[in-house]
């Protein structure tokens, strides 16, 4: 009986903190796939990173203004090829080692060069996110980045190959934190998982990361910023958005997001919880692999696009907070559409079975159809959304396969060959342009799931990219928009306002529409 008692006094102490501690504790909707910068594009990782992590450049809360960050100021030459950031003095890394400009300049070429010390041949690393944002590496025709410097201790300069506008707003989004090169060096190719923890300068220290379980972390008393008023923070995996309420109602997290539409009522009806809806910011999408066979051909696809009832499927698992359209773009970035592509993809079932008959196949064939095994902002319960999209793709004679594996094997397997026939995933913008929606899915380096690669595209990309000047990007966006729409490669299936919820004593967290949300500033005074 003692040994029982122990036990579970372990599990509540593990749950609630130290005694007499105050403890935050969020339920997050899957665990990060690594937590070295660079490495990673997804939310779950993105959020954890955000929290040990400081970028360059930050957003002002619950916006996608930018405002600085380590970075005190910046400014461009005339093109916007030469980019200075001036740093702020005095910081240092949790592990006692300085920030300065050779701190950056050694994290932007352990990104960048994969032939650095520390680099992706050395670490065994693809350092995705800077494929993403960035084009190619250093040496390759794509790469934005020509070189960077140190200027002084507190000053960094970056040559681009080309004019790009919006290079603080990238830089600020939760991919690029800058860590402590000291610790990359001692803990080698381990450096951000589990049994190497990430260091940082930001706003917490993680203390620890027991897998499949949590994430603990504390306050980092000597941060520039706002330092946060508790004493304890966790991260729970619940992948489970029934599972995430369950525990929020009871009070063994305090707050949560991307939970089911549907629970937007049991939230409001419960007096000890907010609802917090988060602004759309987002694409969930069905992305197709033009290196099927079935799938090369345009019929099949147009076919698969006229298929889905797109408009039934958000009606029914969104509640109200979806939208579907025939842009690739959030509705807040309607501006960049073109106003000669329809408000949304025809959905005409008998017409979609006609182009498979003339595309050859009048008795259908077989598919497989991946869906994510966490729940996202985009989709917050892929299974039954799946099998909605598997019913209307049956209904024309397109039969498929469910399936599903890990979250972090998933990311990784979409990207080899033969990759996934059809496939969910989706895009939380990091900042406010239409650049990094369409560059992330039709850019020069993401042709890997799709194999789908479109010179026009990479063109109007460059143009778009080039300019602050509104008018010159719409004329470019809205071509790019007349071409996603006509291939049917990745078909934007909603726009969802993501649901959250807290305790009513958590004070202070506004969500942004970008995937950073400031930990750091909330109270919890009232907590019993």
């Amino acid at each position: 009986m003692v040994k029982k008692l122990l036990g579970a006094g372990l599990t509540l102490s593990l749950i609630s903190g130290s005694a007499g501690a105050a403890t935050l504790v969020f339920g997050a909707g899957g665990e990060p796939v690594s937590l070295d910068s660079g490495t990673i594009t997804d939310g779950n990782s993105s959020l954890a990173q955000s929290l040990v992590y400081d970028m360059l450049v930050r957003f002002k809360k619950g916006t996608t203004t930018i405002t600085p960050g380590l970075a005190t100021s910046w400014k461009a030459n005339k093109d916007a090829t030469e980019w200075t950031f001036t740093l702020r003095p005095g910081v240092r890394f949790t592990d006692g080692t300085p920030f300065n400009a050779n701190a950056v300049v050694y994290n932007v070429n352990r990104w960048w060069d994969q032939a650095a010390d520390a680099g992706a041949k050395a670490h065994n690393k693809t350092f995705t996110s800077w494929q993403f944002i960035f084009g190619g590496f250093k040496g390759e025709q794509n790469s934005l980045l020509r070189s960077v410097r140190a200027d002084g201790p507190n000053r960094v300069v970056f040559t681009l190959n080309r004019p790009f506008a919006p290079f603080p707003e990238a830089l600020a989004t939760p991919f690029f934190g800058i860590a402590s090169p000291d610790a990359i060096k001692k803990a080698g190719a381990r450096y951000g998982t589990p049994a190497a923890l990430p260091v940082g300068t930001g706003p917490f220290i993680m203390q620890s990361w027991k897998t499949g379980d949590r994430i603990t972390l504390v306050p980092n008393r000597g941060h520039w910023g706002t330092k946060a008023s508790y004493d304890q923070l966790l991260l729970r995996f619940l992948k489970d958005p029934s599972a995430r309420l369950n525990e929020l109602r009871a009070g063994t997290i305090d707050f949560t997001t991307d939970l089911n539409p549907e629970q937007l009522g049991a939230v409001r009806a419960d007096r000890n919880l907010t609802p917090v809806i988060v602004p759309s910011f987002n694409v969930g999408l069905l992305s197709l692999n033009l290196g099927n066979p079935y799938l090369k051909n345009d019929r099949v696809r147009r076919a698969i696009s006229m298929a889905i009832n797109k408009k039934a499927i958000v009606e029914a698992f969104w509640n109200g907070l979806g939208v579907t359209d025939a842009s690739f773009l959030p509705p807040s970035l309607g501006w960049a559409n073109s106003q000669s592509v329809p408000d949304d993809y025809r959905y005409d079932p008998a017409a979609a079975r006609r182009l498979l008959a003339e595309a050859g196949y009048p008795n259908g064939f077989t598919l497989d159809l991946w869906y994510m095994p966490v729940s996202r902002p985009y989709f917050p319960t892929p299974k039954p959304i799946a099998e909605a999209m598997a019913a209307d793709l049956g209904a024309i004679g397109i039969r498929t396969n469910l399936k599903t594996e890990d979250w972090a094997k998933y990311l990784e397997d979409r990207n080899k060959k033969p990759g996934f026939d059809m496939y969910m995933i989706g895009w939380t913008g990091p900042y406010a342009s239409p650049y990094n929606f369409y560059n992330t899915y039709y850019g020069e380096e993401s042709p890997a799931d799709s194999n789908y690669a479109e010179p026009r595209i990479h063109g109007l990309l460059r143009t778009a990219a080039a300019s602050s000047d509104r008018a010159a990007q719409v004329r470019a966006y809205a071509q790019i928009h007349q071409i996603t729409y006509g291939a049917n490669v990745r078909l934007p299936i909603v726009h969802s306002r993501p649901l959250g919820a807290a305790r009513t004593y958590v004070k202070g967290w506004v969500p942004g529409p970008s995937v950073i949300t400031p930990f750091e500033d909330i109270t919890i005074e009232e907590k019993r």
